[in-house]
C-alpha cells in the first residue's frame, strides 16, 4: 500500500500514487493502521489459498479515493476485480 502510492520506484505506482491515490497520514504508524484496521472492518481472515496466498486483502470501496478510513474493506481477488476503474 505504502510502496505502491509513494515509492516512484514501485510496481504500480503509476497507477496508485503517479495519479494521486494516498495513505492517510495516521496510517504511516503501523500501530494505529492496524487499530484502525480491525475496529473499522476487523482483523484479516487466517484463510489462504494452497498457493499460501492470502484470500482477503485489502481494498479500497472508491477506486479513485485514498487509502483511509471509512474507505477499506476485506476483500478477495474477485471482488476487487470487480470494482476496478474502468
Amino acid at each position: 500500500m505504502l510502496g505502491r502510492c509513494e515509492n516512484l520506484n514501485a510496481f504500480g505506482y503509476h497507477s496508485y500514487g503517479g495519479r494521486g491515490i494516498r495513505v492517510c497520514d495516521r496510517w504511516h504508524d503501523i500501530a494505529v493502521f492496524i487499530a484502525d484496521i480491525e475496529q473499522e472492518i476487523g482483523p484479516r481472515s487466517t484463510d489462504r489459498h494452497p498457493s499460501g496466498r492470502w484470500i482477503y486483502t485489502l481494498d479500497r470501496r472508491d477506486v479513485n479515493g485514498d487509502y483511509e478510513p471509512g474507505n477499506v474493506r476485506w476483500a478477495t481477488a474477485a471482488e476487487q476485480q470487480a470494482n476496478r476503474r474502468r
